[in-house]
């Protein structure tokens, strides 16, 4: 890799891990986590003018969980996993060779050079490794985010996203959510558990001094990365 090379590439890393710092994730940034505005019923080409229109109404005996596009749905945050993982590799091999052939001469005496018989051989090899290794990691997630239908699949299934977002001294924490839930594990409060929502996005995470103290700065993060040769 020739140098100026090596200084292009250095410049490229810079820029993009400098990028997460310089541009932070801020309300309605992202279209994924955005609210979905509700779908504004078009009225029937023959309207009989009445007051009630079948399009815009709502029966009797309905109740108001989630299930047209706009409509609200809590989602419980209920996270909490834990892993661990354990791992020991032992291996020993041990090999011995003794080659003699003694009955080759010349003249009734061993071929003999730098005092060493060149037809006799002695090999003996022993290897072995050990290995071993843990990992543990434990998360958890608790609270409550009121989110948007943003799309009612074919089967009825509900496509779910929004943010939340919360100021706090000199940052800010927010709590972004968009995944596909089911009508039917909606409450009767109109909530449901984060555990029933499949294809869960589920990001927590904070802008502002504390997070920007906690993290690496540009250049340690480049040295640490995999762009970095040596």
């Amino acid at each position: 890799m020739t140098p100026p090379f090596r200084f292009i590439l250095g410049l490229v890393a810079v820029h993009l891990t400098a990028c997460s710092t310089l541009n932070p994730p801020k309300p309605g940034d992202s279209v994924e986590y955005r609210p979905a505005a509700p779908i504004v019923p078009i009225p029937p080409a023959s309207n009989h003018g009445a007051i009630f229109q079948s399009v815009q109404g709502q029966g009797l005996f309905e109740d108001y969980k989630a299930r047209r596009v706009g409509d609200l749905v809590t989602v419980v945050l209920a996270e909490n996993t834990n892993a661990k993982k354990s791992a020991v590799t032992s291996t020993a091999k041990k090999g011995e060779m003794d080659l003699g052939l003694g009955s080759l001469s010349v003249a009734g005496q061993p071929i003999i050079s730098n005092g060493l018989d060149l037809f006799a051989a002695t090999s003996k090899g022993d290897r072995s490794f050990d290995g071993s290794g843990n990992s543990a990691q434990s998360n958890q997630l608790s609270g409550e985010i009121t989110v948007t239908v943003a799309e009612v699949l074919p089967n009825g299934n509900l496509v779910v996203q929004g943010e939340k977002w919360l100021g706090i001294n000199q940052g800010n924490e927010f709590v972004r959510l968009r995944g596909i839930i089911r009508p039917v594990d909606i409450s009767a409060a109109n909530s449901v558990q984060s555990t029933q929502v499949a294809n869960a996005q589920l990001y927590y995470g904070g802008t502002g001094a504390i997070p920007d103290s906690n993290a690496q700065g540009w250049l340690s993060r480049f040295f640490n990365s995999p762009v970095w040769p040596f």
